[in-house]
This record gives structure tokens, C-alpha cells and sequence, in this order.
């Protein structure tokens, strides 16, 4: 801490990251990576950029990956914003549009960089409590004035879906304030809302190539809402970085894009080791809340999350566990990996049960 820190800095709590350790022979299931690698014309379209094109800017616009955004969802290029990751794109999202009067309003166990963004540029904020099943009730966002509203669909931590029809319901009773869905998940079980843009231009729809397109290193997210809102976005870009997106990253981001079949494929893989995972987790006795999502948010009677997390850590298993807030501190978040991945998980807990005395023969 320092005098010459400002005002904003002394207040800020920052959000933690995943850990991201480099141990040999570890079970990585903390951070939703994609177990599965990106499209190999991924690669080939990175090789092509190392070239004498370096010396020179990237596109400020990104034009040829607008372009292939707006061919994926269907839409038109003035409804689509590009940056450096969703978590840049929500950033510029906060302070462009939900920076108002009235307090933002967003799930009480949610993506925590979500509070983290309001304290970074002054928004205020009202977190909304999800329901005893840990479930977003559109009713409750229905019963109060906001500056916006935003959750993840699939929520996380929980990976509970939200349906469409309510969605709509929400829109249809939120017209005077912008609604963002963030959809970093949807891929892996849940139909987005980008099919609502063009009937409700207060809405504005995040996505990410970091999890179903498997591009987390290359930093890759996108927005889609009515041109109003996507104008907004790139002035407040263009306010701060004219060149957030590299030439790696955009050239990556459209072969991805482009690549249909691996993305679907990889998919399938995903959502069939999510549904092998839950059974083998189930019996072995955890509750295991139902996932839209590349991960599963879970629970055992007799068992406290922080010390389940630990004695995978020791088993060279790392699974994700929030502190914060109370009520979701017995759960851990574990993310899909390959069935592999699932096998040891599932073993490692299995021993540990089995050491307390609650047996189960089933296997995955």
C-alpha cells in the first residue's frame, strides 16, 4: 500500500484468477479449459502470421473476424464487437452501458469478476440471491429499478441453465435498462440468446472462444446486440487500447470460427464425459447440480469442499473451491476433462469416501 496509490486502487479487491500451476503428471479441472485442442487450422493460420507482418499493426478494426463472427451467429458486422477476451469486452461493457443511476443487478453467486468490475469504475451494485436450489428466478429482477442486469447463462459456479422463454420474459420486463447475457458456456448444453438481438435492442450477448473453441491462451471474446450498443463498446475501446487484438489472435479466432466440425465435435466429447462424470460422482453419493456448463458444481454429505480439494491437491488433482460466498462453500467446481481426467478424479475420490466409510460399489 502506498500514498500514491489513488482512491480507486486503495478500494479495489481484485478478482483471482485459477490457479495455474506447472507440476508434472497433474489432473488439471480447475479453470474450464478445454481438455480438447483448438482446430488444427488454428495452428496452420498462427504459422502464417509469422511473417514479416509482425512489424506492422494489427487491424484496429478486426475486420475479417467481425466478419466471421456475424457469418457464425447470422447477423450483420455493426452488431458485433471483438477484444481481447470476454473478460475485456464485459470491462468495456460495464463502462459503457450499465455505468447509471440505479444499481446494477446481478446474481449473488455468479462470475466475481462481475463486483470487482462495478468497485473498479464506480457502478453500484445489488447482488440478487439465486433461490435455495441455487437457481436465477426472473421474477426477482422484475421487482426492482436497475442500471442493468448481467449473469452468465450457464450461471457460474453452478452451471444451472437458464431457458430461453425466460430470458424473454426477462427482456419483455426489463426494457429500460441494457440486459447481458454472458454466455461463456453455452456451447456445452444451453441454445443462445443471440436469436433475440434483432426483437430487443436493450439486450447484448457475450461470448468466448476460450472454452468451446479451446483458444484460452489466445484471448478471444465477442459481443452481439443492436448497432447502438456495439457502438458504445468500440468508443469506449477506442478510448483506451485502438489495438487490442494482435495479429495471432484474430488470425486464430477466424480458423476457429471457420472450423465447424471440430468445434461441434469436441463438443460431443465434452457433454458425453459431463454426463459419465455426473453418474460416477453420484455414486459415490455427491449431490451434483444439473450442468449446462463444461464443468459440475458439487457437494458430499459428509465431506467439506475445502478439504476434499486439498486431498485431490495431494493426489496431484486440482478442482476449483470459493470461499466466498457462505452458503456455496461446501461445493467444488470441477471442470470436464477427458475421460481420463474423469477416471482419476473419480478414483482419487473414491479412496477418499471409501477411507471414511462410505462405500459404493458402482463404477462410472
Amino acid at each position: 500500500m502506498s500514498r500514491y496509490w489513488s482512491a480507486v486502487v486503495h478500494g479495489l479487491t481484485p478478482y483471482v484468477p485459477g490457479e495455474q500451476p506447472r507440476l508434472p503428471n497433474l489432473v488439471k479441472l480447475n479453470t474450464n479449459e478445454n481438455p480438447y485442442g483448438p482446430s488444427p487450422r488454428v495452428l496452420e493460420a498462427l504459422r502464417g502470421e509469422v511473417a514479416d507482418s509482425l512489424r506492422l499493426y494489427p487491424d484496429p478494426t478486426s475486420q475479417r473476424l467481425v466478419q466471421a463472427v456475424a457469418a457464425r451467429h447470422g447477423v450483420v458486422s455493426s452488431q458485433v464487437f471483438v477484444g481481447n477476451g470476454s473478460d475485456e469486452v464485459l470491462a468495456h461493457t460495464f463502462q459503457a452501458l450499465l455505468h447509471h443511476d440505479q444499481p446494477v443487478l446481478f446474481p449473488d453467486v455468479t462470475y466475481s469478476f462481475y463486483p470487482v468490475y462495478c468497485r473498479l469504475y464506480g457502478i453500484a451494485y445489488r447482488e440478487i440471491p439465486l433461490t435455495d436450489s441455487l437457481e436465477i428466478d426472473v421474477d426477482d429482477y422484475l421487482q426492482t429499478s436497475n442500471g442493468g442486469i448481467v449473469f452468465p447463462n450457464p450461471n457460474a459456479p453452478t452451471g444451472r441453465l437458464l431457458g430461453l422463454s425466460d430470458i424473454e420474459r426477462l427482456l419483455q420486463g426489463n426494457t429500460a435498462s441494457v440486459v447481458v447475457i454472458d454466455e461463456a458456456y453455452v456451447d456445452f448444453g444451453g441454445t443462445s440468446a443471440v436469436s433475440l438481438v434483432l426483437s430487443y435492442p436493450q439486450l447484448l450477448v457475450t461470448h468466448t472462444l476460450s472454452k468451446s473453441r479451446s483458444l484460452a491462451g489466445l484471448r478471444v471474446g465477442y459481443a452481439i446486440g443492436h448497432p447502438d450498443l456495439i457502438e458504445a463498446l468500440i468508443r469506449v475501446k477506442d478510448s483506451f487500447n485502438s489495438y487490442p487484438m494482435d495479429r495471432f489472435a484474430q488470425a486464430g479466432a477466424v480458423a476457429a470460427l471457420e472450423d465447424q466440425d471440430h468445434f461441434e465435435a469436441a463438443c460431443r466429447k465434452v457433454i458425453h464425459s459431463r454426463e459419465r462424470l455426473v453418474a460416477g460422482l453420484e455414486a459415490l453419493s455427491f449431490e451434483v447440480l444439473p450442468s449446462a456448463a463444461n464443468f459440475v458444481f458439487v457437494r458430499h454429505p459428509r465431506w467439506e469442499g475445502a478439504e476434499l480439494t486439498a486431498r485431490l491437491r495431494e493426489r496431484g488433482i486440482i478442482v476449483r473451491h470459493f470461499c466466498n460466498p457462505a452458503r456455496i462453500v461446501p461445493f467444488m467446481r470441477i471442470t470436464v476433462g477427458t475421460d481420463e481426467h474423469c477416471d482419476a478424479l473419480l478414483g482419487a475420490l473414491r479412496g477418499i469416501v471409501l477411507d471414511a466409510g462410505v462405500t459404493s460399489s458402482a463404477t462410472p
